[in-house]
This record gives structure tokens, C-alpha cells and sequence, in this order.
């Protein structure tokens, strides 16, 4: 059955089907040829326990303080005082483009919103200041990809409901490989304009006290974060509650700028209604194929499958590994989790790994999925805000941070107290 479900996920995905019709497809295929019992007539009571969660309220929440703060005018600000602050180090402009995708990752928890943000905001500097168009796009790509790693994330939200663990402890256990992340992607950014100074384009400097009254604008996105975050690990507020907060808190950020308008309110709950629907779409599908999947013995033959290599817990790890890198080239992020997490975590966490480090780990390898072709979904995010270049430029550009990625795949493996140590200190 493995065989024909693969195979069937990616030829339907390559007619352009769109993802949640997929999934509900694949389970009524399975319901038809491969199980007993007419399993259709559970499709209601699926759909309802599916959705029916106060957890995922904080999903429209999340996104619609993303789209209040780019709709607003707060997004350019925020990258203008990085700007100032970044654009000495080797590499100029592109740290900023990292450093707003980290702050906007710390608010929005969406990545395909923190690289469109960016990328609407950075493109017209690079064709001014003469930047090497593969390293700009591809820094802005793998930056956005932040977003579903540092908290507040989408997707270790979606996590987190799927395996029942704590998403305050996701989103702490997110943090320190989130700005890891980012700092390594800024290393290998400068390393590389070091080498080959031309790809940087111009070093700027700006007088200090042009830099003190820039952090003016980066308080506001601070406090955001610290509300929205603070709020949870003190006690005060569910995830959902802070969301909820997070987005009164956008509004007095955006009121205080002035871009509050009754045209940026509609557009902006428009774009939250899109994009929520969408990503429920996805996990109400993914509910129904996993539903059909479990009942027609598919776990039974993946558990099988797996006893009978006779791996090590450790080799199993690897193996999940490369299940992921594979699979992440055709399939897009959120429906990669929500099909693989019901069959891949019982596994991992019967081998004896954590549940809450491995949904890092997890994250890591669905960044990763963001910015490899040819389904990585940044890529065209950033082309479809360039003028001119092609997209394989933008695939180039990433090079180096899959490489980043790829070692903090391999350090989170090898210590896994990078994602551990602050859920176990704050527990």
C-alpha cells in the first residue's frame, strides 16, 4: 500500500491539485481499494473533531497580526532601522534582510509571510545598491524560513495538536535553534562577501546617533514579542489568548504609526480568512487520509517495515532524516507534517526520543522543504517579488543555507539539549 499511496500523492500533486483536495482524494482511494470497511461514513465526525480545537483558534489569530503589521507600514520601518544597525558587516544589506526576517518570525509564525514581508520591503534596494542577485533572494528565502521555528510558530502549533504535547514547551524548545539559525545564516553570509567582496555589494555606515533613533522603530516589534511570549511562559494566557492579545497589541502598534485605515483592516482580515482556510483545508485532509491510513493497517506496515531492518534508535533517526529531505522536495511544508506526524512520531518516541525534541528537529527538515525546489515555497514567494533574474537564481542563492540547515540538523542530533535545555530549566 506504501507504494501506491506515494505515488498517487505525487501525481496528483504534480496536476496542480490544490494540497487539502489531495488528501481527501488519497483517503477516499484508500477507503475504496484498500480497507473493508466503508470508513466515507465517518467523514463528518472527522471533519468536526478535526477542527473542533480551541487550540487552532490561535492559527487566525497569528496570521492576522502578521498581516496587520505588513499591511500597516511596520515592516518597513523595522527593516530601515536594521538597516542602519547591520549594513556595516560584510555582506551589507543582506544581514538586514536576515535580521527582519528573525524579528518578523518572532510575530508573524507563518515563513511564507515573513519572506513575502522581506522581500516586498528588499528587492528594490538590491537593484540599487548593486547586490549579487542569487545571495540577496536566497538570504531572503532562507530567512523567511524562520518563521516556523521561532515562536510564535504556525506549525509548531500544528504540532503540537496533532501529538498532544505542550506547545508552550514547543515554542521555548524553538528559540535557541531558531536564533541559531540566524546567526549562522549571517556567518555564512559574511564568510562568503569576505571571500568574494563584489557579491556583497556596498558596506554602508550611518552616524550613531542616526542608529539610536532608529531602534525606535524595533522597540514596538520588541514589546510585541515579549507580550505575545511573556504572557504564555508566565502563566497569564494560553497560546490562543496570547494570540488573541498579540493582535490587540499589532493594532495600538499600527494606530501609533498611523497605518490604520478601514482599507488596511479589510485587506488584512481578507488575507487572514485566505490563508487560515487554506491551512485548515490542509489538516481537516490530512485528519481523513491519516484516519484512512491508521484503519487500513498502513502504521502496522511502516512498524513492520522499520523492526524488520533491525535499526539502532539512532539509525532510525538518520532514516526519518532522509524520509524528510526526500519528501520535502515534492510536497509542500504543512501537509509534510500533518501526513507524516500520526505515522513518524509513534516511531520516534518508541525508540525512546523526545517528543518535544524531535518536533524540532522536525521543523528544521520542513525549513529546509521551504527552499528547495521544486515545490519550496519561498523560492517563488521571493521571485514573484523580483523584477527581473530568473527563479534558478533564487535556488542558488540558497546553497549555503541549506548548509546551515543541514548542520543544525546534525548538531540537534548530536545534542540534543539545544532544543531541551530551556523547556527543562523553565519547566
Amino acid at each position: 500500500m506504501i507504494p501506491y499511496v506515494a505515488v498517487g500523492l505525487l501525481g496528483l500533486l504534480t496536476l496542480s491539485i490544490p494540497v487539502g483536495i489531495v488528501l481527501f482524494l488519497l483517503g477516499f482511494g484508500i477507503d475504496t481499494f484498500f480497507s473493508s470497511f466503508p470508513l466515507t461514513r465517518g467523514l463528518g465526525n472527522m471533519v468536526w473533531s478535526s477542527s473542533n480545537s480551541a487550540t487552532l483558534i490561535a492559527i487566525p489569530f497569528f496570521v492576522l497580526l502578521g498581516e496587520i503589521l505588513v499591511r500597516s507600514g511596520v515592516a518597513t520601518r523595522t527593516y530601515a532601522a536594521l538597516d542602519r544597525w547591520v549594513s556595516w558587516l560584510p555582506g551589507g544589506l543582506v544581514h538586514a534582510n536576515i535580521a527582519t526576517a528573525t524579528m518578523f518570525s518572532a510575530t508573524s509564525g507563518s515563513s511564507v509571510a515573513t519572506a513575502a514581508t522581506v522581500a516586498t520591503v528588499a528587492m528594490p534596494q538590491a537593484e540599487k545598491l548593486g547586490y549579487d542577485p542569487k545571495l540577496f533572494s536566497g538570504a531572503i528565502a532562507a530567512g523567511g524560513t524562520l518563521g516556523i521555528m521561532i515562536p510564535p510558530s504556525i506549525n509548531l502549533i500544528v504540532y503540537g495538536f496533532l501529538t498532544q504535547s505542550s506547545i508552550p514547551q514547543l515554542f521555548l524548545a524553538g528559540l535557541l535553534p531558531g536564533l541559531g539559525l540566524a546567526v549562522a545564516f549571517m556567518a555564512v553570509t559574511a564568510l562568503i562577501c569576505l571571500l568574494r567582496p563584489a557579491l556583497g555589494g556596498t558596506r554602508r555606515t550611518f552616524p550613531f546617533p542616526l542608529m539610536l533613533r532608529a531602534l525606535i522603530d524595533l522597540v514596538p516589534i520588541l514589546i510585541l514579542f515579549g507580550l505575545i511570549v511573556g504572557s504564555i511562559y508566565r502563566g497569564w494566557a494560553t497560546p490562543t489568548e496570547a494570540a488573541a492579545v498579540g493582535v490587540a497589541g499589532a493594532l495600538l502598534i499600527a494606530l501609533f504609526f498611523g497605518g490604520v485605515s478601514l482599507n488596511m483592516l479589510s485587506q488584512s482580515l481578507l488575507g487572514t480568512v485566505k490563508i487560515t482556510s487554506m491551512i485548515m483545508l490542509i489538516v481537516i485532509g490530512a485528519s481523513f487520509l491519516n484516519f484512512t491510513l491508521a484503519s487500513a493497517g498502513l502504521g502496522r506496515e511502516l512498524t513492520t517495515f522499520l523492526e524488520g531492518l533491525g535499526l539502532t534508535p539512532m539509525k532510525t533517526i538518520l532514516v526519518v532524516v532522509v524520509i524528510y529531505i526526500v519528501l520535502g522536495f515534492f510536497i509542500e511544508t504543512l501537509s509534510l507534517m500533518v501526513v507524516t506526524i500520526p505515522i513518524i512520531v509513534p516511531l520516534v518516541v518508541a525508540q525512546g526520543f523526545d517528543v518535544i525534541w524531535f518536533g524540532i528537529l522536525m521543523i528544521v527538515l520542513i525549513e529546509m522543504a521551504l527552499i528547495t525546489p521544486p515545490v519550496g515555497l519561498n523560492l517563488y514567494v521571493v521571485q514573484g517579488a523580483r523584477k527581473s533574474g530568473s527563479l534558478s537564481e533564487v535556488m542558488l542563492g540558497t546553497i549555503p543555507y541549506v548548509a546551515m540547515m543541514l548542520l543544525m540538523v546534525v548538531l540537534l542530533i548530536a545534542f540534543p539539549s539545544i532544543a531541551l535545555f530551556l523547556p527543562n530549566v523553565l519547566q
